[in-house]
């Protein structure tokens, strides 16, 4: 387990380096970002942006996008990978908001969960993204480097467990940012396939030490 120093001394860096930046997942409010989040399950975040410009242009509501259907979204978002469900996914969601909650996005984890498409990880994004909440959202980045970076075991190998204790050992100034800090340095330095170990300024803290 790392220690509280060094620990300290990484968030320190990721600052620096990162900062407290926002999603790279373009939106216009938070319907769009809800509907992007889902989007981007399996996909990466440049590909959603190029399919939902002009999406979100003509339909940047529930009532507008069902006005568009199933088959209409599918043609808007097609070079995204799993587009059929996520079509259908976008409709029923839109659907339920109209529905249950007025037209608007719900603002609790719970609620968020209810909506096609919408699981816990996309849940807590929402909310950090949108409310500033220090919900952590755990995607195949943070799973792989909360490991290589030695912030945890083995054992931890749910997400809900890397959620769990991510929230447990991470400082209350860093929780909102925690999320970005290891998604963007995992997709831009530390990448599973060819790590830029030369541009890494974590070396001090990999387990892998390839460079």
């Amino acid at each position: 387990m790392i220690s509280k120093s060094k620990l300290k001394e990484m968030l320190e860096l990721f600052d620096e380096k990162i900062g407290r930046k926002k999603s790279e997942l373009n939106y216009k409010n938070p319907y769009t970002f809800a509907v992007a989040v889902l989007l981007s399950a399996q996909a990466t975040d440049k590909s959603v942006n190029i399919a939902t410009r002009e999406l979100f242009e003509i339909a940047d509501n529930p009532k507008s996008m069902l006005e568009l259907g199933v088959e209409e979204i599918k043609r808007y978002i097609k070079t995204i990978g799993l587009f059929n469900a996520k079509a259908k996914h976008i409709v029923e969601l839109s659907e339920t908001l109209l529905e249950k909650f007025g037209g608007k996005l719900p603002k609790t984890r719970d609620e968020l969960m209810t909506l096609s498409g919408i699981g816990r990880k996309s849940a807590n994004v929402i909310l950090n993204e949108l409310y500033g909440l220090p919900t952590i959202g755990v995607d195949t980045h943070v799973l792989r480097l909360v490991k290589r970076l030695g912030l945890m075991g083995d054992e931890f190998d749910t997400p809900e467990k890397v959620e769990m204790e991510l929230e447990r050992i991470i400082p209350s100034e860093y929780k909102p940012f925690i999320s970005n800090y290891l998604v963007l340095f995992g997709r831009y330095i530390c990448k599973a396939k060819n790590p830029d170990c030369d541009a890494c300024y974590l070396k001090k803290f990999c387990k892998v030490k390839k460079f």
